[in-house]
């Protein structure tokens, strides 16, 4: 009983999807291959649209612009930060050489 009521349904599916191949086919051969649809949008919708992409390239080449710069900012606080670390070990070893000696005199 439910195979037969899952082949109609499949069947009854099938021929719906053939019916609208049939109804829709010609008229997607009656489309252009380039994708226009023929109409012309106004020049205000042109101009606007233009700007848009204008500003969003604008606003891209600004952050590689900031990424470049805070890139260097970050190798510049590394290197300075690498710099101030053997400063202070070494500023560690005196003081720890230091130590020594005051406490080998005593």
């Amino acid at each position: 009983m439910i195979q037969l009521i899952a082949l109609s349904i499949f069947i009854v599916s099938l021929a719906v999807v053939v019916f609208m191949l049939n109804r829709k086919i010609p008229v997607l051969v009656k489309l252009p291959q380039d994708g226009h649809h023929g109409l012309k949008k106004h020049k205000i919708i042109l101009n606007t649209e233009k700007k848009i992409k204008d500003f969003h390239f604008n606003f891209f080449k600004k952050q590689i612009y900031l990424h470049k710069f805070l890139s260097i900012i970050k190798l510049l606080t590394l290197k300075i930060e690498t710099k101030i670390d053997t400063l202070l070990q070494g500023i560690r070893k005196k003081a720890q050489q230091l130590d020594k000696e005051i406490n080998k005199k005593k």
